[in-house]
């Protein structure tokens, strides 16, 4: 017997899928590894530039989430709203490589314990907020 929401049935009557929202093929993963490098491109850019005119010391514990949002948001649009551990961890790989991205222009690369720690406590929100929109 297997139990189901509305009682014990046999394992031929109860035909238990998994739900439409988590059921994701390989096209929708290809379409959110896209979406999510692109996304990654365009806001690590404006990460590094937005961090290089604006010098602030936590101003980049306030861009990390946004980033996050963002990437989650669009990949989660990108793939009809599906969610699901793959697509959280594609999400998650795009703000890693959108910090990558920032710190790869010519003001972006972080000097001092202090910037180093900041930028891991920033990027670590943004995997965060990212991973937590396509759970």
């Amino acid at each position: 017997m297997v139990q189901t929401p509305v009682g014990a049935r046999c394992p031929q009557c109860a035909k238990l899928y998994r739900l439409p929202t988590y059921r994701v093929s390989t096209g929708y993963y290809l379409r959110a590894l896209g979406t999510a490098l692109g996304m990654a491109v365009v806001c690590g850019a404006i990460w590094g530039v937005v961090g290089g005119f604006l010098p602030f010391f936590y101003l980049n514990l306030l861009i990390g989430p946004g980033v996050g949002y963002a990437i989650g948001e669009v990949v989660s649009l990108s793939v009809n709203r599906k969610r699901g551990r793959g697509l959280a961890a594609v999400a998650g790989i795009g703000v890693a490589v959108s910090y990558l991205v920032s710190i790869l222009t010519p003001w972006g690369f972080p000097v001092g314990l202090l910037h180093i720690l900041l930028d891991l406590a920033a990027l670590a929100l943004g995997i965060f907020v990212a991973v937590t929109r396509l759970r």
